[in-house]
């Protein structure tokens, strides 16, 4: 179960004494997730999620991501809405960690999304973009091309004990990032990690998005190319070309690509793969001994990005 840090009925009453949501009549932990410790908070008022923020989320990104929360539910995006406490805080300290509680979202996160749900997935990502419009607040992508050196550094003397030539490949990559990553590319707010755990459903349509905390300011092409990483490959590790199609049609829909665009997706989508391959490869290699969840095998994001450097042009991708 990803909870790192325990929060006893005694943490719970300090935390609630504070909100005006009812008496709680169910607490428990939830096992997805393995950046934050969540647990399902249900009181004669509702259901909640309270988060205890650990690893990469820092306490002083809070007002971005809880922020941002409250500026795309008002603009009719459903996602999870920062309960405020009676004195109006957006969050709380618990067990020494920042914490938040937030409403909870009815909806299943699908194992398997077909092609529909591609689709669906794709145009909601459309409306994320369009309606972080006018947010005032500005957070950088930490985990962009300077924070894939630093990754890189940190686990190169172990990167080939997971695989051969990992150290070679990544490097290769980002030396080539670094020279030539796309600037002036439309951007706002994006997601960051709309993979199919972060979207709910109900009935075949999308019901809500879930964990912004890895959002930030950067290129919205660049959360489209995590989208095909995260939706269009299957177990076997092949290229699933109808769900791609399926997604990016949705996605231009609503929000249309303009020509730089269309050419940088292949390199995002390398260079997303690249994101995606550090982070699991660092959690791979420092476990948290504490977390009650295996990391995920980089060498996954590995197979992807050597996808990735073979495709010559986003029409590959269903364009």
């Amino acid at each position: 179960m990803a909870v790192y840090t325990d929060v006893s009925f005694d943490d719970l009453g300090a935390l609630l004494a504070d909100y005006d949501i009812g008496e709680p009549t169910s607490f428990k932990g939830i096992a997805e997730g393995v950046e934050n410790s969540n647990f399902y908070l249900r009181t004669d008022r509702g259901a909640f999620i309270l988060t205890l923020y650990e690893k990469r989320v820092q306490a002083e990104d809070l007002p971005y991501f809880l922020g941002l929360l409250e500026h795309l539910a008002a603009r009719g995006l459903a996602c999870p809405l920062p309960v405020r406490s009676r004195t109006g805080a957006q969050s709380k300290t618990v067990n020494g960690r920042p914490a938040a509680l937030l409403t909870y979202l009815d909806g299943l996160s699908l194992k398997r999304p077909d092609a529909a749900h591609c689709a669906a997935a794709g145009a909601a990502l459309a409306k994320l973009h369009l309606a972080g419009d006018g947010f005032a607040v500005a957070r950088a992508n930490a985990l962009s091309v300077a924070g894939w050196r630093k990754l890189a550094e940190q686990t190169a003397a172990r990167a080939n004990e997971v695989e051969r030539g990992l150290r070679a490949l990544i490097e290769a990559a980002l030396a080539r990032f670094e020279s030539t990553w796309p600037a002036g590319l439309p951007s706002g707010v994006i997601h960051a990690d709309l993979f199919p755990d972060n979207v709910l459903f109900m009935e075949g349509e999308v019901s809500g998005l879930i964990d912004f905390y890895f959002a930030c300011n950067d290129a919205f092409a660049y959360d489209l190319a995590i989208m095909l990483n995260a939706w269009c490959f299957e177990p076997d590790g092949s290229y699933n070309l109808t769900k791609s199609q399926s997604l990016i049609g949705a996605y231009r829909q609503l929000r249309p690509l303009i020509a730089d665009e269309r050419a940088a997706l292949p390199l995002l989508a390398q260079g997303s793969a690249l994101r995606f391959l550090l982070t699991r490869l660092y959690d791979w290699l420092n476990p948290d001994p504490a977390a009650l969840v295996r990391p995920k095998d980089p060498r996954e994001f590995a197979k992807r990005l050597r996808f990735h450097l073979g495709v010559k042009s986003a029409v590959e991708y269903g364009l």
